[in-house]
């Protein structure tokens, strides 16, 4: 028992070891490299000490003031500008989605209600349909994760099971021949394109049977496992494309349908902590990152979008961020996107785009149709 004890509160001391923001004091950056277990040459580490002693000063800073959200020291906290857009996934990239042949309507017996008359929190975790936040790395694979975790939702919804779907091969095997949102693969796609993907192909496979092997930013082929006891699980037959920027039905979706894979604007987000985040370029945002809406609420500091990453479970809130919400589609902030091929739009498609909501929340929203269980 005495043993027992002991491993259990080595094991409770490394799970807290790193610091949270109001623990940032006295922090230094060689307590960083040993709880980070980072090592570097001589010649790299003078740079990442300025880095993170120029970081740390901003994140001090900014817990200083009366924000609604906390910022801290994390895996992003020693890095470059540059090594930070791997975390992203949206890239310059061409048809548009609206001619992908698997776009359909929305559900002809769905009844849109006013915002007034819907929940005021929705959570869809609290359902058990939404599966454990991931970590796509370095690779830009965020239209993969996103894309992924909302097929698994809805995949739940509709057989009761909840399956950890193969990240890879929707990453790897999903086509992007206009170079849409990117050039597939780990240099960014769109989560419209992989929804196509899985709407045309034999089905997918689950994380163990084809497992996640690109998170250094590595393009592979794609390779279906070929045994005959090796099947796909899951499949869908198209998806709906919510109008751009449309706050009612965004409302109308998460609260009576299911999550939604949304673009977003994430440059700001690398130091996020906790509460709810208002801190993105509003005026001239730049769509760059794809993640899952789970949610929306209220709570002492405001209304929010709850969202979930795939920068892993350390990150943020548990992997998740909460994201400023408006009282209505009137309130909500809008910008222009002078750069929309970061995001979702194809080669070619360069003017530029309104996008509208924090971050971009409302912007570009989709959800998968007619997902089974095989």
């Amino acid at each position: 028992m005495f043993a027992r004890f002991i491993i259990v509160a080595i094991v409770v001391g490394l799970a807290v070891a790193k610091p949270q923001w109001h623990q940032l004091e006295s922090y230094t950056f060689e307590k960083y490299l040993t709880d980070y277990n980072l090592k570097y040459s001589s010649k790299d580490m003078e740079m990442r000490r300025e880095i993170f002693n120029k970081e740390l000063a901003r994140v001090k800073a900014h817990n200083a003031k009366n924000a609604s959200w906390k910022e801290g020291i994390n895996k992003f906290s020693v890095m470059t500008a540059a090594e930070r857009q791997s975390a992203f996934g949206r890239h310059k990239g061409v048809a548009h989605h609206q001619q992908l042949k698997n776009a359909k309507t929305m559900p002809a017996d769905f009844k849109m209600k006013s915002v007034s008359e819907l929940p005021a929190n929705v959570d869809w975790r609290s359902k058990g349909i939404v599966s454990a936040v991931k970590d796509q790395g370095h690779c830009g694979s965020c239209w993969a994760f996103a894309s992924t975790a909302t097929i698994e939702s809805y995949v739940a919804l509709a057989s009761g099971l909840l399956f950890d779907l193969s990240t890879e091969q929707m990453a790897m095997c999903a086509p992007n021949p206009n170079a849409c949102g990117g050039t597939g693969k780990c240099e960014g796609s769109t989560a419209e394109l992989a929804f196509e993907y899985l709407s045309g192909s034999t089905g997918m496979y689950q994380e163990y049977q084809y497992p996640y092997t690109s998170y250094y930013g590595t393009d592979y082929d794609c390779k279906l496992p070929s045994t005959d006891s090796t099947q796909p699980v899951a499949t869908i037959d198209g998806y709906v494309k919510l109008a751009n920027n449309d706050y009612t039905s965004v409302m109308n979706a998460i609260a009576s349908i299911g999550p939604l894979a949304i673009n977003v604007d994430a440059s700001t987000w690398h130091a996020y902590e906790g509460g709810i985040f208002n801190g993105c370029n509003q005026t001239t945002p730049d769509v760059n990152h794809v993640v899952v809406m789970v949610g929306y609420g209220e709570d002492e500091s405001g209304k929010y979008w709850l969202v979930r990453n795939s920068w892993s479970a350390s990150w943020g809130e548990a992997g998740y961020i909460k994201l400023a919400r408006a009282d209505s589609q009137a309130e909500e902030k809008c910008g222009m996107d002078v750069t929309p091929q970061d995001g979702v739009e194809c080669s070619g498609s360069d003017a530029p785009v309104e996008v509208c909501g924090t971050c971009g929340a409302i912007y570009d929203t989709s959800f998968p149709l007619n997902a089974i269980a095989f």
